[in-house]
C-alpha cells in the first residue's frame, strides 16, 4: 500500500493559468469581504436570541449568536473555535451555504421587516481572520481505525471528528487534489480551490492520513476490511447524466461539472463565443455564470420547463440574471447539430406542461412543428449526477445508500456513509453534518464494544 501523505504535497493548481490579476477580474467574489469596522457593525445588530433558529436552520448546528459575539468584542480565534467545533469547514461553508434559505432566513429580523444578520459574511470573516485556533480533544476518548473513501467535505468532517476523539483515520481519494466536489466542482467565484486545499490542510494538521489512490483498483476493499475496524462510505455520486440524443458525443460538448473542473484546474481554459447550457438547476447556473466571466460573448440556459419549475435557487436564478446569462423556458433539446465534426447547434422544441408524474411535477410535452435551432460553440448539459450503481457491501435504495439517519450506519455494521452518496446531492453543509452524525456514531459503538483491528497496517502492500 502506498504510504500516507503527511506534509502539503499538493501541486499549484494555478501556477500555469491567467495572471494573478485577470483571475481576480474575472471571478470577483458575489459579496466582498467585511472590512473590520463592517464586522464589527454588522455584529452588533444581532439580537443574540435565547432561541437562536438561525442555528436551529444551520445543519450543522452552529451556535451562531456565540460566534458572532465573539466577532463584536474582537475575539476572532473564539469565533472561529466556536463555528469549527460545529463545522470543521466552516470556511467554505461560509462562501457557499445557500444562507438566504438557511441562517438568515430564519433570522428573526425578518418578523420586524428589517435585513437579515448577514451571517455568511460574518463567518467568512472571522474563519479568514482568526490565527493560531486549535480544536481541543472531545471528553470521550477511542482507540479504532477508521477508512474514509472519498476526499470531500463528507469525509473530512467525519474524519476531524473521529480524531477529535482519538481514533486514527486515513482518507483514500482518487483524485490528484483532496477536498472533493469543494476542490473542483465549485465555481470559482464562490470557492477558490486554495480555500477548499486550506480546510484540508487543517484536517491533515489534526493527524488524519491521506492516500491518493482509487479503492476497488489501487487497493481491494477486502484489505480495508481486515485493517480497519469501520469504513465510512463518502463517495459521492457518479458522473452527469448525459443527454441520449444525437450528437451529444461531439466534441464542444461537456458536462458541467467536467467543465467547471477544466477551467478550475487547465491552463488557458477557452470559452468560445456563444455557450448553451442545458437544465435549470444550481450547478447549470454555476456553470453559466462561469462562461461568461470566463470571457463568452453570450451564455443561454433553455429548460424544459417553466420558471416557476426551475430547481435553482431563486437567489441563483437572480444573480444569473445580473451576470448576463439569458434564460429560455419551455424548450427541449431533441439533438447536437454537427459542423464541421463539432458542436455547432441544439436543436429544440417547444413544450407544454401535461399530467403530473408520480412526485406531482407536471411533465413536459413536446409540440409537434414547433422545431428550431440556435447556433453555438459549446454545449453544457447540466442534467445531475447519475446514481450509485457500483456493487457496495451495503444496501443501495433508490440509487443511494441507505443508512440510519441518525448514525450514518448502515446495515453492514463495519459502514457508515455520508454525503451525496446517502442523501442523492445536497449542500455541502448536509456533507458536512452527514460526516460528524456518522463519525459520532462509530464513537459510540466504539465506546461499548473497543474493537481491534486484525492486524498492522502494511502501507507497503500493493
Amino acid at each position: 500500500m502506498p504510504e500516507p501523505t503527511t506534509a502539503d504535497t499538493t501541486p499549484d493548481i494555478r501556477s500555469a493559468r491567467r495572471s494573478a490579476a485577470e483571475y481576480a477580474q474575472a471571478f470577483a467574489d458575489i459579496a466582498p469581504r467585511f472590512t473590520r469596522a463592517q464586522a464589527v457593525v454588522e455584529a452588533e445588530r444581532c439580537l443574540y436570541c435565547y432561541d437562536a433558529p438561525c442555528a436551529a436552520a444551520c445543519p450543522t448546528h452552529i451556535d451562531v449568536p456565540r460566534f458572532i459575539k465573539k466577532i463584536s468584542t474582537g475575539n476572532l480565534r473564539g469565533s472561529a473555535q466556536t463555528i469549527l467545533d460545529a463545522n470543521i469547514l466552516g470556511l467554505s461553508c461560509a462562501r457557499v451555504c445557500p444562507v438566504d434559505v438557511l441562517c438568515e432566513g430564519a433570522c428573526v429580523m425578518h418578523r420586524y421587516n428589517k435585513a437579515p444578520i448577514e451571517i455568511g459574511r460574518l463567518q467568512r470573516y472571522a474563519m479568514e481572520n482568526a490565527k493560531g485556533v486549535r480544536l481541543p480533544p472531545r471528553a470521550a476518548n477511542v482507540n479504532f481505525r477508521v477508512a474514509c473513501i472519498g476526499g470531500g467535505p463528507a469525509s473530512l468532517s467525519c474524519a476531524a471528528e473521529l480524531r477529535r476523539h482519538g481514533a486514527s483515520v486515513t482518507i483514500f481519494d482518487n483524485r490528484a487534489l483532496p477536498g472533493g466536489l469543494n476542490t473542483y466542482g465549485v465555481a470559482e467565484y464562490k470557492l477558490r480551490p486554495a480555500d477548499s486545499l486550506r480546510e484540508v490542510e487543517m484536517v491533515r494538521a489534526m493527524g488524519v492520513d491521506f492516500l491518493q489512490a482509487e479503492v476497488g483498483a489501487d487497493i481491494p476493499l477486502e484489505l480495508l476490511e481486515r485493517e480497519f475496524d469501520f469504513i465510512f462510505l463518502g463517495v459521492g455520486l457518479g458522473a452527469m447524466e448525459r443527454l441520449g440524443l444525437p450528437g451529444d458525443h461531439l466534441p464542444g460538448v461537456i458536462d458541467a461539472l467536467r467543465f467547471i473542473e477544466r477551467y478550475k484546474t487547465q491552463p488557458d481554459f477557452q470559452v468560445p463565443g456563444t455557450v448553451i447550457v442545458i437544465g435549470a438547476g444550481n450547478t447549470a447556473i454555476d456553470a453559466a455564470n462561469a462562461a461568461v466571466r470566463l470571457g463568452a460573448q453570450d451564455v443561454h440556459i433553455f429548460y424544459r420547463r417553466g420558471e416557476i419549475e426551475m430547481p435553482a435557487f431563486l437567489f441563483e436564478y437572480d444573480h444569473a440574471k445580473v451576470e448576463g446569462v439569458r434564460f429560455h423556458w419551455m424548450a427541449q433539446p431533441v439533438a447536437i447539430v454537427e459542423r464541421d465534426g463539432h458542436a455547432a447547434a441544439v436543436r429544440f422544441l417547444s413544450t407544454q406542461l401535461g399530467a403530473p408524474d408520480s412526485k406531482g411535477r407536471r411533465m413536459p410535452e413536446a409540440i409537434p412543428g414547433s422545431e428550431f435551432e440556435v447556433a453555438c460553440d459549446l454545449v453544457i448539459p447540466a442534467l445531475g449526477q447519475s446514481r450509485l450503481t457500483a456493487m457496495l457491501p451495503v444496501e443501495v435504495e433508490g440509487g443511494v445508500i441507505k443508512t440510519d439517519r441518525a448514525t450514518g450506519r448502515t446495515g453492514n455494521p463495519k459502514y457508515y456513509a455520508g454525503g451525496d452518496c446517502v442523501n442523492g446531492g445536497r449542500e455541502v453543509v448536509d456533507a458536512v453534518a452527514d460526516g460528524k452524525r456518522a463519525a459520532l456514531g462509530m464513537v459510540n459503538v466504539g465506546q461499548a464494544s473497543r474493537p481491534v483491528h486484525s492486524q498492522t497496517l502494511d502501507h507497503n502492500h500493493g
